[in-house]
């Protein structure tokens, strides 16, 4: 498998999708060459700093993020027109990521041989 693209869309708290996401993110390095991960639509909350879902008895998994990079993944991307929907600047993000825009989606669309959305 050459290259594959996840694309997180859901918020991180109230369901297990974003820790699902994640999960299968990083499970997936194992077998994969090149991931990339997108964060669209309310996934973009997923990546802002300082949360705190304790207070909500929810796992906290911001903190797995910053374990991207040690399993090799450094194509992150954020949605442009998501952040700016939602008011979200990209200096409150948690981690290092290329905001792209509309084209720049599209694109990763184009060039990735498997799509998983969660």
């Amino acid at each position: 498998m050459k290259s594959m693209l996840f694309i997180l869309t859901h918020a991180p708290h109230g369901s297990s999708f974003a820790r699902e996401g994640l999960d299968a993110v990083l499970a997936a390095s194992a077998v994969c060459e090149q991931i990339s991960v997108l964060f669209e639509g309310d996934g973009v909350w997923q990546l802002l700093k300082g949360q705190q879902p304790q207070a909500i008895l929810q796992r906290h998994i911001e903190p797995t993020y910053g374990m991207l990079s040690l399993y090799d993944i450094e194509n992150c991307y954020v949605s442009e027109s998501d952040l700016l929907s939602r008011a979200v600047e990209p200096s409150l993000l948690s981690i290092d990521v290329q905001v792209i825009d509309d084209a720049g989606v599209a694109k990763l669309l184009r060039e990735n041989a498997l799509i998983v959305r969660f």
